[in-house]
Order: C-alpha cells, then sequence, then structure tokens
C-alpha cells in the first residue's frame, strides 16, 4: 500500500486557513465549518483515491466544534496526522472514533488556556499600549494594538500547527502498537463529557422565580432545586432538546420552538 505524506507546503495550507475559523461561527456547531474548511486541504489529498473514506471524513469534521482561535491549528495539525495514519491503514484498522474523541476532549482545555493568554491577557496588553498612544491623539495608537497583538498570536499558531503534527507523528504509532488507544479513547471520552456538562453548566442559564407561601414561610423553588441538585433545570431542559435532536427535529424549527417557549414561560412567571 502506497504511503501518503503530507508536506510542510500541506500544513502551511492548514494554518492559512484556520485564520478564516471564526468567518462561519453559528450557533449550532459554532466554528465547525471553519475547521472543515482548514482541514479539506489534507482530506481531498490523503483520500485522493477513495471517495467514501473522503467523504467520512468530511462529515467527521463537520461536528460541533470550538475552541480559542490561536489553539486550534495545534489541534488541526494533531488531526492531519491521525487523518494521514488512517489514511495509509487498510479501512476498518483505524478507529476514526477516537479523531472526534480527541478533538472533543482537547477543545475545552486549550479553549480555557487560549483565553486566558490570549484574549485575557496578551489583548488586554497590547490593546492598553495602543489605548496610550492613542489618548495623545497618535494615529500609531490603533496600529500598535493590532500589531503587538497579531503577531505573537499568528507565530504561535504556525508554529503549533507543525507541533501538532510532528506530536502526532511521534506517539500515535506507539499507541497503537502498544495497545493503548482504547484507553486514550476511553479518557478521552470521559473528558469530552466532563467539556459538555461545564458547557451546559455555564452557558445554559434557566431558573424560575416560582414561590410557595406555607404557613407564613414563602419557599423559594429555585433555592430548593439549588440544594437538592443545583443546576438542575438547564440539565432537564438540555436533554428535553437532545432527544429532540436524537428524533431529526428540524433545527431552524427547534430554535423558534426554543424562544416561543421562553417567552410563553417567562410571560406566565413558571421561568
Amino acid at each position: 500500500m502506497e504511503q501518503k505524506k503530507l508536506t510542510k507546503a500541506d500544513l502551511r495550507k492548514v494554518f492559512l486557513r484556520s485564520l478564516t475559523i471564526m468567518c462561519s461561527w453559528n450557533y449550532e456547531r459554532q466554528m465547525h465549518m471553519g475547521f472543515m474548511c482548514g482541514m479539506s486541504p489534507v482530506l481531498d489529498k490523503l483520500y485522493a483515491d477513495d471517495e467514501e473514506r473522503k467523504k467520512d471524513a468530511y462529515r467527521r469534521h463537520m461536528e460541533f466544534f470550538n475552541c480559542t482561535p490561536q489553539m486550534t491549528p495545534f489541534i488541526m495539525g494533531l488531526v492531519a496526522s491521525m487523518e494521514e495514519q488512517n489514511a495509509n491503514s487498510e479501512e476498518g484498522d483505524f478507529q476514526t472514533e477516537s479523531i472526534s474523541m480527541i478533538k472533543t476532549s482537547l477543545m475545552g482545555p486549550f479553549a480555557g488556556i487560549g483565553d486566558s493568554f490570549f484574549q485575557g491577557t496578551l489583548r488586554i496588553i497590547t490593546f492598553g499600549i495602543g489605548l496610550s498612544f492613542a489618548k495623545q491623539g497618535s494615529v500609531l495608537g490603533p496600529i500598535l494594538a493590532v500589531v503587538l497583538f497579531a503577531i505573537p498570536s499568528l507565530l504561535f499558531a504556525y508554529n503549533a500547527t507543525f507541533l501538532g503534527y510532528e506530536s502526532g507523528n511521534k506517539y500515535l504509532a506507539k499507541l497503537y502498537q502498544g495497545g493503548l488507544m482504547d484507553r486514550v479513547m476511553h479518557f478521552a471520552s470521559i473528558v469530552g463529557l466532563l467539556v459538555v456538562g461545564g458547557m451546559v453548566a455555564s452557558m445554559v442559564n434557566i431558573t424560575t422565580p416560582l414561590q410557595f407561601q406555607n404557613g407564613g414561610t414563602s419557599l423559594v423553588l429555585q433555592d430548593m432545586l439549588n440544594t437538592i441538585f443545583p443546576k438542575l433545570l438547564p440539565l432537564v431542559f438540555t436533554l428535553g432538546v437532545y432527544k429532540l435532536i436524537q428524533k431529526k427535529v428540524n433545527t431552524n424549527a427547534l430554535l423558534i420552538g426554543i424562544i416561543l417557549f421562553g417567552l410563553v414561560m417567562g410571560g406566565l412567571g413558571i421561568l
């Protein structure tokens, strides 16, 4: 079987396309189209002679994805090395589920690190420097702010692409040869579930204002729920939406239904 190998030119294409990852951000799967766009040169090359496997790879990278843009090239490079190994394996020999699991397990921790450093630290410092010039009426203010933020961000993202690819090539073969890939997948699935659980708790904000009178004492339902099971309402609501998605309910209809549900429940004073 002919061994297919990605080149530095291929990885540079991945890096350049990663710069547009936020251009197609949406509420359904967030950065998935940008991630797929970044991976497409790699997929087109690796699966050029196998249309069905290429379609599977395209579908694989249209799944939900969200991470700090500067950290994403590392994940893209790592995924590129996994796709390369899959393309060089007989169909069924490589566990393609591991690719999605690795993406899911990395995007949460990497987003935490990336947001803290690039958005919460570097951007504040560089735009603070630019602001000091702008307050003096200098046109260098906005220029410095953008340049000082962009240069380290681009340098990091560029090198992270190659680092992710090299790390994948270095360790993936050892994982498969040592029979450790199943353990990695199990760990990745646990981390992925933790990330999803954290997103539900932090991003779905549903509470109830209902109160009941009992012998002159006012019982606040939300306080009782927080005592028994914190974030119970967001969990129940998320599971309900997930069930509807499993039943192939149209996404647009689902979004409109959620808006109407919120308006009705809010108007009735229930939520």
